[in-house]
């Protein structure tokens, strides 16, 4: 049972969860973000195009849910970037750097042997909403 602090969030236009665990999470200013896949909502399915455009779509759907919490981008202070292949790195750099412009979030970036759907790519994210927000 969750507690009353907490708050789940859940919007129709970014993908349901494949497992049980909500979109995110939020309590107080603080807004978990769970990994988001290059899953089209619409489809239910992987986009084609590789790892960067996986990370297109996750990043799409990391703002509709950070937006259906109240926020923006520029809420997201850190992320973390799962790869299933380093050698994507540049690439998903890119794509990520291109999306967010001028955001800059910590930001993590690990290689993993295996993701959900056997996805290439998966970005998770932290946000601060409201109060002590930027």
């Amino acid at each position: 049972m969750m507690s009353e602090r907490l708050q789940l969030i859940e919007t129709a236009n970014a993908p349901t969860p494949v497992g049980p665990y909500s979109q995110a999470v939020r309590s107080g200013p603080f807004l978990f973000l769970s990994g988001q896949i290059g899953l089209d909502p619409g489809t239910g399915k992987i986009v084609d195009g590789g790892a960067a455009m996986q990370a297109w779509q996750a990043l799409r759907n990391l703002e509709s849910v950070v937006c259906e919490a109240g926020g923006a981008l520029g809420d997201i202070v850190k992320t973390t970037i799962f790869l299933a292949d380093m050698a994507e790195f540049a690439k998903v750099n890119q794509v990520y750097a291109d999306f967010l412009g001028e955001l800059r979030p910590a930001r993590s970036t690990v290689e993993v042997s295996r993701l959900p759907l056997d996805a290439d790519m998966e970005i998770e994210a932290v946000a601060i909403i409201g109060s002590g927000s930027r």
